[in-house]
């Protein structure tokens, strides 16, 4: 069997993505995910990416982890997904598709992307912390000197954390400065420091505003692969209206043999 598939990524965090409408992919096949995924044996990914039919939205958004399991909501993911459905007609500039969390809204304008993400009900405060679950769990951690910290081994120990368990939790170093955050995230799934997150981006934005750094946002957030930009509102302790905007990049177009 022939794949075809594209390369994408958002601000360095990078996808496999395949049009599965014809549903030829077996997504029950973890083993064969996580070699495609395989950064020295496959094609190498963040994670992959299948577009299938939905009767009610554009399409559907199935996420699964470079190590072939399922992921939860994925945001850069999303957004590299809303600019692949244009580029291969499945949508237009305005889009509404499922993912894991929900019904998303999408807006693509040449190679940025505007992806609307899940209402935020409620959010743990430990110790000066917080903990979010933006489509995907996060733990954001305020700190300062982040180019230093060593994030696999110190997001490791957190990402296990009693605190977080039975799944764990993505873990997220954030320095704050005047015009926005720095941001780096330990992604559970990967298992080791991605380039950006964009569920984990919003948490930390999230985050910021309640711990009263910004104001209501936007909040710019600069991560290793990119900048992205998160609007929202907060509501009654609950998080609406909340954007994620950033660059989603076309890489290229290949066939892999399965």
């Amino acid at each position: 069997m022939i794949i075809t598939f594209n390369k994408y990524q958002g601000a360095g965090n990078d996808f496999i993505i395949i049009d599965n409408r014809s549903g030829n992919f077996n997504p029950s096949d973890s083993k064969l995910i996580n070699r495609l995924c395989d950064r020295r044996f496959g094609i190498g990914a963040d994670g992959l990416i299948l577009i299938s039919s939905k009767p009610d939205a554009d399409f559907e958004m199935k996420y699964f982890n470079s190590d072939g399991k399922t992921g939860s909501m994925c945001g850069n993911g999303g957004r590299c997904t809303a600019h692949f459905a244009l580029k291969h007609g499945i949508a237009g500039k305005k889009q509404r598709f499922l993912a894991f969390d929900g019904i998303h809204e999408a807006e693509v304008n040449k190679d940025i992307v505007r992806l609307q993400m899940a209402d935020v009900n409620e959010y743990k405060i430990i110790g000066e912390n917080y903990f979010i679950n933006t489509g995907s769990p996060h733990y954001v951690v305020f700190t300062s000197g982040i180019d230093k910290i060593d994030v696999n081994q110190e997001g490791k120990k957190l990402r296990w954390s009693p605190a977080f368990a039975p799944g764990g939790t993505n873990v997220n170093f954030v320095e704050t400065y005047d015009k926005g955050l720095y941001i780096r995230t330990f992604e559970r799934g990967v298992e080791e420091e991605t380039f950006a997150c964009g569920t984990g981006v919003t948490a930390s934005a999230i985050a910021s505003v309640l711990k009263g750094h910004f104001g209501t946002g936007p909040v710019n957030v600069r991560a290793r692969g990119g900048n992205l930009k998160v609007e929202l509102e907060i509501k009654k302790e609950k998080v609406i209206n909340i954007w994620l905007t950033g660059p989603a990049t076309f890489v290229f177009e290949g066939k892999i043999e399965k």
